[in-house]
């Protein structure tokens, strides 16, 4: 189920109305009230996720009672530890057999999740490798299953849960319903935030008040990120996939407003889902992280990766980066380390080399500002309390997002091949030659600008439609129907989230 579809319209404010009115108000004074609601949230999710094939229920489900079973066996392995009677020596080697049965637990929990990542997203894809490698037929040894919606992200969300408990940084619940529901909430379930147990299960644990104000605010959230999604991000993937699917025929100046576009497109399609889900839990009382925070503003590419996809950039650095040493190594390994998290995070993205060149690729932008020790100079707001930026964080903002531009690059193409003759087709002579679509081209510019605006404007806030500043209401409520209107005039052939194949 797409949250730009006719389906989503109607699913949300019918679960919404069950939740509160139902499960809330009318079973208020049962003892199983929060259980019956989690449980509500279990099956609405469920039923959500199972609209694109009711198969992939059986794997979220079993990701989901394995790892709630490996806090129950940690949290059981500390229940012996504490009643140990033995002391001195003999409890010193209790205590140590019991902690290596912790980690052999949470290990196990990790590589069975990762065990079956790797054979429905890479299995395919190492084995035509190996094939081409030594020249042999992959006849019979391809599974070609369908890669379900979301399992990296909910695979991440559950490996979280393992390692927080054996870190002691949350106690394991006993609550599997509660459980489920976070591993499952359907406004994040496909395409993130990738949600860290610490944060969002003790939310599902307590009582949810209803808060007016906080809903409204997620529903101009929710608008702000369709806007996002249905007239900027598909409008531009129209051009986009013209011009990448006959890249050779191409003039230079064609060849990079493409990548321009593809460019506001990713942001506008995966930042769009972010803002309707996190959004959409607003107006069932839960709170999510934020995923995005203007990235396209940043002054470097350190601060743009602090910017872009923050619950996994922020995951790699808590479970790979920090574990590896950090910073706090050698130089050697500091670079060793940054390749290694840049180089999983494309990975992460897909079985395709394309997705390890464009990690490897933001892995080397980032040594001079290793080698510098300048990675953490820019972490406040560029421009701060000021209403345009000065002409040197004008170019530095410039450069980074060309930057990010030839990274895109690689990303979209369909190999390595290909991302260098698009690189090299932009240097074309005739680059001044305009690709013949101008209406869709002009269209483009004016809806990317009028995100860009309202985001600079907005930069300090949450998000683009955070309008408290201003009093008038019937100046807030022209935004609102303006950009409603926008939404459909402007709209075009329907698609899917980018990030659902990852």
């Amino acid at each position: 189920m797409l949250f730009n579809s006719i389906q989503f319209a109607l699913f949300l404010p019918i679960v919404f109305l069950l939740y509160w009115f139902v499960f809330d108000r009318f079973i208020s004074k049962s003892k199983w009230q929060l259980r019956l609601q989690n449980a509500f949230v279990v099956v609405a999710s469920y039923v959500f996720y199972g609209w694109w094939d009711w198969r992939f229920l059986l794997l979220i489900a079993f990701t989901s009672f394995c790892s709630w079973g490996s806090g129950m066996l940690m949290q059981r392995v500390e229940n012996q530890q504490i009643g140990s009677n033995l002391t001195g020596g003999g409890k010193s080697l209790e205590i140590n057999k019991l902690q290596r049965r912790k980690k052999l637990i949470t290990t196990a929990n990790i590589v069975l999740n990762l065990l079956i990542l790797a054979i429905f997203k890479y299995y395919d894809f190492f084995v035509t490798e190996f094939a081409q490698l030594f020249h042999i037929s992959t006849d019979g040894l391809l599974l070609k299953v369908i890669l379900p919606v979301g399992i990296s992200f909910y695979t991440f969300q559950a490996l979280s849960y393992s390692i927080d408990v054996y870190r002691g940084k949350i106690e394991p619940t006993k609550d599997i319903i509660a459980f489920f529901a976070f591993i499952s909430f359907f406004p994040q379930l496909v395409a993130g935030p990738i949600e860290r147990a610490t944060n969002l299960l003790p939310q599902f644990l307590k009582k949810r008040e209803f808060n007016y104000d906080t809903a409204v605010d997620g529903m101009r959230q929710i608008l702000w990120g369709l806007f996002k999604k249905i007239v900027v991000a598909d409008n531009c993937a129209v051009y986009v996939d013209q011009v990448f699917s006959t890249y050779t025929e191409q003039t230079g100046s064609t060849l990079l407003l493409a990548a321009i576009f593809f460019t506001f497109q990713i942001y506008g399609d995966f930042s769009g889902y972010s803002d309707i889900a996190i959004g959409t839990a607003k107006l069932f009382g839960i709170k999510l992280m934020r995923n995005f925070n203007v990235p396209y503003f940043s002054r470097d590419i350190a601060e743009f990766w602090r910017r872009w996809h923050i619950s996994l950039t922020t995951w790699f650095r808590d479970y790979v980066y920090i574990p590896l040493g950090g910073s706090r190594v050698s130089k050697t390994k500091v670079i060793r380390n940054t390749f290694v998290i840049f180089l999983l995070s494309g990975f992460w993205h897909g079985a395709n080399w394309t997705f390890i060149a464009w990690g490897a690729y933001h892995a080397v932008l980032f040594l001079p500002l290793i080698l510098t020790g300048k990675n953490r100079k820019y972490t406040n707001q560029v421009a701060e309390g000021r209403l345009l930026p000065t002409l040197k964080e004008t170019g530095q903002m410039l450069l980074t997002f060309f930057l990010a531009v030839i990274g895109w690059i690689i990303f979209r193409a369909e190999s390595i091949g290909m991302a260098w003759e698009y690189v090299c087709g932009m240097c074309d002579v005739n680059f001044f030659t305009i690709f013949i679509k101008k209406k869709i081209a002009l269209s483009n510019v004016i809806f990317i600008t009028i995100m860009l605006v309202v985001e600079w404007l907005q930069r300090g806030k949450e998000h683009g439609l955070d309008l408290s500043k201003i009093k008038q209401v019937w100046v807030r409520t022209l935004i609102y129907y303006s950009i409603v209107f926008v939404l459909v005039i402007a709209s075009g052939k329907s698609s899917t989230f980018i990030y659902f194949q990852f």
